[in-house]
């Protein structure tokens, strides 16, 4: 069929959503999971009803901008506060291990070093996106797990972000390469000090003034986020990375989660959005070829990742059930990882099926560790009652 539009596009993905989103709900399956399987049924892999190579990148492109912008909003700098120490410890004990896992099932499977390097950067991270979707956010017994989770993936953010900056100057030039580094070392501190002076000395005060006016906050929070992410590309750096940015300076501010709590809808529109285009970048016709390495890959990283983070978090003093739950919510890849595997391709610095090794493993670490932690876990999307908490 002809590409759609974006309007027809919308109307696939939204009414496509809510029929699988109602069958997942009537079975106690994780929305998730019917957000990734619309995606792969609608995309030009499944049915091609939504197929525009452009339209679907625009619309992931969309969808992670200011899904990160959102996230980023509850990643309070002030919670590394009492932290610090135990999360810089955890953080980069944790990357090192987990790089190398994914580096050595690549290795196993005969993919090169350059590849096996790459899976290993994008495997080094937890899902910011499920981790802050699955925390409970006013459940009072959860305060102390929900500053270990932020802390946590506050600083696996900033590696994250580092190894996107690193990657985009790899396999291009010498030239894009020392642009990558000046991003790093120039742009994206000047960008973190705009957006921390702007915070401060202006929009707190707008919304401060204007707090009784929703409208305003909402367009504002918007309008925020977009011109930080404009004024990134200018440094160097991403729409995404800007976004992220944008949101986490407004987060230092003492109102943040009062426009987190305001934008809530907005982001379960761009959830939608998100996990539709990772569902329908899946090039399923690969998958024959690579099933094994990403299955083994998404298996190791789902048994070890809480093994890991659990036993680290135990060793400096935290509680035995404090670090389970704290490991079985960082149980999983990272949305970062999936920008890392677009990036690294992109670049030509994997191949098609060692991308795939990554996206595939990574969708599956979301889907399974979303599983256990609504099973096992409070969270808002629980299906138990007793364990639905927000």
């Amino acid at each position: 069929m002809p590409h759609t539009g974006i309007i027809e596009s919308f109307f696939f993905i939204f009414a496509g959503a809510a029929v699988l989103a109602t069958f997942a709900l009537y079975t106690r399956q994780p929305m998730l999971v019917a957000y990734i399987a619309l995606g792969c049924l609608l995309g030009p892999f499944g049915f091609s009803w939504v197929d525009d190579p452009a339209l679907l990148s625009e619309i992931a492109e969309f969808g992670i901008i200011f899904l990160l912008f959102l996230v980023g909003l509850d990643l309070q700098p002030s919670k590394l506060k009492n932290m610090l120490g135990e999360s810089l410890v955890t953080a980069f004990s944790t990357t090192i291990i987990f790089f190398g896992l994914g580096f050595g099932v690549m290795m196993l499977f005969g993919f090169s070093y350059t590849e096996a390097a790459v899976t290993g950067i994008a495997t080094s991270f937890s899902s910011t996106i499920l981790g802050i979707k699955l925390l409970p956010t006013t459940a009072l017994h959860h305060r102390h797990i929900g500053e270990i989770v932020v802390s946590l993936l506050l600083i696996q953010d900033l590696i994250a972000i580092l190894a996107i900056l690193l990657l985009n100057g790899l396999g291009i030039d010498l030239e894009a390469l020392l642009t990558s580094l000046a991003s790093i070392f120039l742009g994206l501190p000047l960008l973190v000090g705009i957006a921390l002076v702007g915070v401060r000395y202006g929009l707190l005060f707008l919304i401060t003034r204007f707090d009784a006016f929703h409208e305003y906050i909402f367009l504002i929070a918007i309008g925020w986020c977009l011109t930080i992410a404009q004024l990134a590309t200018y440094f160097g750096l991403s729409l995404e990375i800007g976004a992220f940015i944008a949101g986490v300076s407004l987060a230092t501010s003492p109102i943040a989660q009062y426009i987190a709590e305001s934008l809530r809808p907005l982001r379960d529109f761009f959830l939608v959005l998100f996990f539709f285009s990772v569902g329908a970048q899946l090039n399923i016709d690969l998958i024959p070829q690579v099933w094994l390495p990403a299955v083994l890959l998404a298996a190791l990283l789902i048994g070890i990742k809480p093994l890991v983070f659990g036993t680290l978090l135990k060793v400096q003093g935290e509680e035995s059930d404090v670090a389970w739950e704290v490991g079985y919510r960082l149980g999983q890849a990272s949305e970062f990882s999936l920008l890392l595997s677009y990036i690294a391709i992109s670049n030509a610095l994997v191949s098609a099926e060692a991308a795939l090794v990554i996206q595939f493993s990574t969708v599956l670490t979301l889907i399974v560790s979303s599983y256990f932690v609504i099973f096992r876990y409070p969270s808002p999307i629980a299906p138990n009652p007793k364990l639905r908490r927000d």
